[in-house]
């Protein structure tokens, strides 16, 4: 995910390798990048409401892979020239590294404050794991640490469970750089390689489709991230040249068409392919979405231009990394509650065959208003993250590699 797009902060425009220009601002593909944390919230809080239980939320977790595709995108578009000399390679590990562990690693703080919590007073553990045991175990915590549970060195999903995808993400940003500083205008021929190899892999090998993470995360973020490099590696001039030419909102009732007709691909594929082999192509569709939204053609493109959702965007990275930790501690205190009043709030339920702790099994429409409140709850602890956090912590990092 961009610095740039959520601070204001993207470098002057300078040509790329493939003669593109960075620092190109695709406000829309911001827009849809929150609202992607949001559906992946929405994948992963347990209710008995339909909107839960429906076949479109239980393939949501697809939608990492459009930030996987969009990383690939933006971050080949930025830094596709500047990546020639050891400094500019210190510089970049540096500010990506800011980018994403000042965050990652307070709410693993927070995680670990509650498991302290937990063994200071028993009456939490209810029936479940002892404190610092299963996915909150102290080896995994060091593995969440150095930022490896996304590194195929986990047999679970631990602490964090999301904070999988920015393991394998700053992984990623790594071997991008040093391809691209190895290889210079050669550097797409290692993105195909990646993202032909990459979903035949995934194949062969995973036992759950597209939904790799602790074991296979790293190369399904590669593929995704290739993806949307070299869709910024070869198409990045041609949609400035077209946004350009659209200013006087010419062909808006085509790319209207066209942005409605993606959206109606996207929900029908994730509603089909989240439970199937035919996931893994996951990154291709959302690749083709970013192509098409990138141009900011249609009326959704301007929708998604508004305020609120360009705020829903800057505040996607904060929403993707607090939600677990949002929705777990509405599940203990809807848990208090129900042991104390027995009013169907929280129970056990089944959800996408799963046997969990969820919301509404007195009546779908407590779950349901449970969901409208998690999702607000998620809003406003994300933009305090975003604001005190994110922002301060990134700010310091780029002042910090402006002196190498």
């Amino acid at each position: 995910m961009t610095e740039a797009a959520l601070l204001n902060l993207a470098p002057p425009p300078a040509a790329t390798r493939t003669g593109t220009m960075a620092g190109e601002r695709f406000l829309v593909l911001d827009s849809w990048r929150g609202i992607c944390a949001l559906l992946v919230a929405l994948f992963h809080f347990p209710t008995t409401s339909m909107i839960s239980q429906s076949a479109f939320v239980g393939g949501s977790y697809l939608f990492v892979d459009f930030f996987f595709v969009l990383s690939g995108f933006v971050i080949a578009s930025s830094y596709g020239s500047r990546l020639s000399g050891p400094d500019e390679l210190a510089r970049f590990a540096l500010v990506r590294f800011g980018r994403i562990y000042p965050l990652h690693v307070l709410i693993l703080a927070a995680f670990v404050a509650f498991e302290l919590v937990r063994l200071a007073l028993p009456a939490l553990h209810g029936t479940g794991a002892a404190p610092f045991t299963g996915g909150f175990d102290l080896k995994s915590l060091v593995a969440n640490l150095f930022l490896l549970q996304g590194m195929g060195l986990e047999n679970h999903l631990s602490w964090n469970a999301p904070s999988w995808s920015i393991s394998a993400e700053f992984f990623t940003y790594l071997l991008f750089a040093g391809v691209v500083f190895a290889t210079g205008r050669r550097a797409w021929i290692w993105f195909v390689a990646a993202a032909v190899t990459a979903p035949f892999f995934l194949l062969a090998f995973s036992t759950r489709h597209m939904d790799v993470s602790f074991d296979f995360g790293f190369i399904r973020c590669l593929y995704g991230f290739s993806l949307g490099a070299l869709l910024a590696w070869f198409q990045h001039d041609s949609i400035a040249e077209a946004r350009q030419a659209m200013v006087g909102q010419a062909g808006r009732v085509a790319w209207t068409l066209a942005e409605l007709a993606m959206i109606a691909v996207i929900g029908m594929f994730v509603s089909v392919a989240g439970t199937n082999d035919a996931g893994i192509a996951a990154p291709v569709v959302f690749a083709l979405a970013l192509y098409l939204f990138a141009h900011e053609g249609g009326l959704i493109s301007a929708l998604l231009s508004s305020r609120p959702m360009l705020l829903l965007g800057s505040l996607s990275y904060s929403i993707y990394m607090v939600h677990i930790f949002v929705q777990a501690r509405m599940i203990n205190v809807g848990g208090l509650v129900e042991r104390k009043l027995g009013l169907g709030i929280v129970g056990d339920m089944t959800l996408r065959g799963d046997q969990l702790t969820g919301f509404g099994i007195g009546s779908p429409w407590i779950g349901f208003a449970a969901l409208m409140a998690m999702l607000i709850a998620v809003v406003v602890t994300s933009w305090f993250t975003w604001r005190f956090v994110e922002m301060p912590a990134l700010a310091w990092f780029r002042r910090l590699s402006k002196r190498i």
